[in-house]
């Protein structure tokens, strides 16, 4: 007799979109947080009297504690019940961002904002999670407007910064954030419920789990046999240049090169980076449908968004500087092919990885693109010293986004033998869970 939705997955089923909202709120609360130290950055340089490359040290030092969390918080989801976890994790942030609003020296400020790293490596976490609440056909979409919250975070820093900032301190901004940290921490604690690993998988989600699958070393070690997961590592340590060098140069670009002054360029790039937010859905959701048709559907689009961001930005910053307003239209038309990646990299990587694993394939992702992370504002720099900060932008961006494109294209080629082989794997252990249900047999 075929087996029956369990119970359990009907209630799955029924709250997963109250579990993603509990986690698009954390995300979104949490890039705020983590990006509200920019604006407030010249507050807190003359709270502390310190210079540029003492503060710059506040914002590397999370970056170096975060690169070797992730390993470590990949391996602890694939072992033990992510949702609890996650619960530390929001914990945490909040717990850090307290310590550094008391910090009274700059050494204890700068450990302080250095240790909230340990939560910004987290996500591999939510993004397990969802693929356990989500079937294959949809996490494009799912993972495309969890990540808006970068961009909206950015935002909602910034206006916080602005507005309460001058208002009650930057220190009472961030017991404010520090406060949503811990509440956020006891709704994740009792309001998420763990799912059974794998369970919206195909194959696996009308079947009651009996067999618990966790990480061993065994299985992880098979990852690097993913030809495609290790081309998906390499373009993704070229494609978080861009990302960067735009990040910490574009608004000084804007200011120096085209002689836009404040007002110019908080209108400017806040339009840009709603159209950026809105990208991310509009990727995951073409991802989705196109998955559906091919299984290289979503690297197609991944492709096909950074090759078309290339060549739109290409065309952005050669528009002459009096031109303001085309100028920023085609600013905000690149915009939305930027983060068409992004979706389909996450969905891609678990379209081929087993469950009990894709927080450690994730978090190994997240660790190799650290790597371009710290690399990108130094070489931008150094090419604009030499030349220009539009050529420095140009160059950077459009060639790591080409690279990123030809990695694209030969992962498309081995994808479909790596998404048959996990099929295979997942039908196989399906089998069991079914002669363990017959027998009774459970591990």
């Amino acid at each position: 007799m075929a087996p029956h939705p369990t119970n359990q997955h009907f209630a799955l089923t029924k709250r997963r979109w109250f579990v993603f909202a509990i986690f698009f709120f954390f995300m979104l609360l949490h890039q705020s947080d983590k990006l509200l130290i920019s604006p407030l950055t010249t507050d807190i340089m003359k709270e502390f009297n310190i210079n540029e490359a003492q503060m710059g040290l506040v914002t590397s030092g999370a970056i170096i504690v975060g690169a070797f969390f992730y390993p470590l918080w990949g391996y602890l989801y694939d072992r033990f019940a992510r949702s609890k976890l996650l619960a530390l994790a929001s914990f945490i942030w909040g717990a850090t961002t307290w310590i550094s609003a008391v910090a009274r020296t700059y050494p204890a400020f700068l450990a302080s904002r250095a240790s909230t790293g340990i939560d910004d490596s987290s996500y591999p976490g939510i993004y397990s999670l969802m693929s356990d609440y989500f079937p294959p056909k949809i996490r494009g979409k799912v993972y495309g407007f969890l990540q808006i919250t970068s961009p909206l975070g950015y935002l909602i820093g910034m206006v916080l910064a602005l507005i309460l900032g001058g208002m009650i301190g930057w220190r009472s901004v961030f017991y404010i954030t520090g406060s949503l940290g811990i509440l956020l921490a006891i709704i994740i604690f009792f309001g998420v419920k763990e799912a059974p690993r794998g369970g919206s998988e195909p194959e696996l989600e009308n079947i009651e789990q009996k067999i618990q699958y966790k990480f061993n070393w065994k299985t992880a070690r098979d990852l690097f046999k993913r030809k495609s997961w290790l081309l998906l590592l390499t373009q993704g340590f070229f494609g978080v240049f861009p990302w960067q060098v735009i990040t910490f140069w574009f608004f000084h670009y804007l200011e120096t090169e085209r002689g836009f002054d404040s007002n110019q360029q908080l209108i400017t790039m806040g339009i840009a980076i709603l159209f950026l937010a809105a990208g991310y859905p509009i990727g995951g959701i073409l991802g989705d449908y196109f998955f559906r048709k091919n299984p290289r559907g979503r690297l197609f689009v991944a492709a096909t968004g950074v090759i078309l961001g290339a060549i739109l930005l290409w065309i952005t910053m050669t528009i002459p500087d009096e031109n303001v307003l085309l100028f920023t239209i085609m600013l905000c038309l690149s915009a939305i092919f930027i983060p068409f990646a992004s979706p389909n990299v996450i969905s891609t990587v678990y379209d081929i990885t087993l469950p009990e694993v894709r927080s450690t394939a994730n978090a190994i992702q997240y660790f190799v693109e650290q790597g371009g992370s710290a690399v990108a504002p130094t070489l931008a720099g150094l090419i604009a010293v030499s030349s220009s900060m539009k050529d420095s932008i140009l160059i950077i961006c459009t060639g790591a986004w080409v690279l990123c494109f030809i990695f694209f294209l030969f992962a498309m080629k081995l994808l479909p033998k790596d998404i048959n082989t996990l099929r295979q794997q997942l039908k196989e252990r399906a089998e069991l869970e079914q002669q363990a249900s017959d027998t009774g047999v459970s591990e």
